[in-house]
């Protein structure tokens, strides 16, 4: 069986848009689900997006504008990347959609290549996305196996400290540090130092810090 293929939401208030749109994403191969408002959009997409997606969003809706739905995605569990569509040139409304993370803004009429091609690119952002947050998942649920212990000599060893320098910082004997970065190396699933500092940054595990002598 065949993946399920991404989906496009199109959000936009004029049924013939939201037609056309759904009509050129499924004949690209697409999922496509339409929404006549923000409002509905934010209430039947409620649940975390564990394939990829993006958004067609209508700047001008009545109700919540796009610029506001698309503050709501990027707090919701349905967060995934925003395309914008506009019948008229709003820079203001451009500048604040662009900074806040919108793949692109299309004028109307838009050739349908430059939104495909959007399109393809909010896919391929969310899929990278995904896959990062999944990383972290995973990452997080290795450490969580860790003892106290453990923990404590992870954040050394990522500092590049030998064993001796460890154990002398935890107060310790070397033979017992040695014991525990194995440990640390088998339960996080890594086979170098390097890879267990990449895997650390991933979820932003801060390094030890020597205790500055008093003076």
């Amino acid at each position: 069986m065949s993946p399920e293929p991404p989906t496009v939401f199109i959000v936009d208030d004029d049924p013939s848009v939201c037609r056309s749109l759904a009509r050129l994403a499924r004949q690209a191969g697409l999922n496509a689900e339409t929404f006549g408002s923000a409002e509905e959009f934010l209430r039947l997409q409620t649940e975390p997006l564990t394939r990829p997606a993006c958004a067609v969003v209508d700047l001008h809706m009545p109700g919540l504008s796009g610029i506001e739905l698309q503050k709501r995605l990027c707090e919701s569990q349905a967060a995934c990347p925003v395309i914008f569509i506009s019948g008229n040139g709003d820079i203001p409304s451009t500048v604040q959609a662009m900074r806040q993370g919108a793949v692109t803004f299309l004028t109307k009429p838009f050739d349908t290549r430059d939104l495909l091609s959007a399109i393809d690119e909010a896919l391929r952002k969310h899929r990278a996305s995904l896959v990062a947050d999944h990383r972290a998942s995973a990452i997080t649920a290795r450490m969580k196996e860790l003892t106290d212990r453990e923990i404590e000599v992870m954040a050394w060893i990522i500092t590049g400290a030998l064993n001796k320098q460890i154990a002398a910082e935890l107060k310790v004997v070397e033979k017992t540090v040695k014991v525990h970065r194995a440990r640390v190396l088998e339960k996080m699933q890594v086979s170098s130092v390097a890879e267990l500092v990449r895997a650390c940054a991933v979820v932003n595990f801060a390094p030890a810090k020597p205790v500055t002598p008093a003076a």
